[in-house]
């Protein structure tokens, strides 16, 4: 059996503000986004790794050698690009609230109704083009990895949650079930056939973290 813990990467100051930060946009991890780091990895621990594959962008590379840095294991770190978050076209850097106002039907079908959501207007990417990719590169990751390898995947919010509820078969209209994930969170799911089906474990896990969470952690 092959397990996958699904981490999102640290929270960052755009996180902070309530800012869009997509494909292109990124900002620095929060100082105490390492204390997160470190909290997660201090649960992790006790589990061997034996690989972590990140998407390019340097909120999740940051995150990912702190992770391994505080997990104190010799395992590789490989870049996968098609694990970047969503291209949020005109709406990354933009403040949350901001974009309510301007495309108020856009932002509500990204939140609440993927199946209805069109960022045409936005020049965005489709929730379609996002669970492509994404479910492609964990179906490369699993067969190339050995049936009882842990393997870590650090990724973004919105990109994980349309990637993992695909893998686990859910509509696309129901993506948003379980709701978001947290920043430093992990979600874990197992294979025992390869990838041709997933069993969730849990969902958004962050009991290890010792702050009181906000609204603007999870997404």
């Amino acid at each position: 059996m092959t397990t996958l813990y699904f981490i999102r990467h640290g929270k960052t100051e755009w996180n902070l503000e309530g800012r869009y930060q997509g494909a292109r946009g990124d900002s620095p991890l929060l100082d105490s986004s390492y204390v997160e780091i470190e909290e997660l990895a201090t649960f992790l621990k006790p589990i061997h790794f034996d690989h972590l594959y990140t998407s390019p962008l340097k909120r999740t590379q940051v995150t990912s050698a702190a992770l391994k840095r505080d997990l104190g294991q010799d395992f590789p770190i490989t870049v996968v690009d098609a694990l970047h978050e969503f291209n949020l076209g005109l709406m990354e850097g933009m403040r949350f609230t901001e974009v309510e106002k301007q495309y108020p039907t856009i932002v509500k079908a990204f939140r609440e109704a993927p199946a209805e959501y069109d960022p045409t207007e936005i020049k965005g990417e489709t929730f379609e083009q996002v669970i492509e990719r994404t479910t492609q590169a964990i179906d490369a990751i699993v067969k190339a990895a050995k049936p009882t390898d842990h393997i870590i995947i650090v990724s973004h919010g919105a990109a994980m949650v349309a990637m993992m509820q695909s893998l686990l078969k859910t509509p696309l209209a129901q993506v948003r079930k379980d709701g978001g994930v947290t920043n430093s969170s992990v979600t874990t799911m197992t294979t025992d056939d390869q990838g041709a089906s997933f069993k969730l474990i849990k969902w958004n896990d962050t009991h290890f973290l010792s702050k009181q969470l906000s609204a603007t952690d999870t997404i």
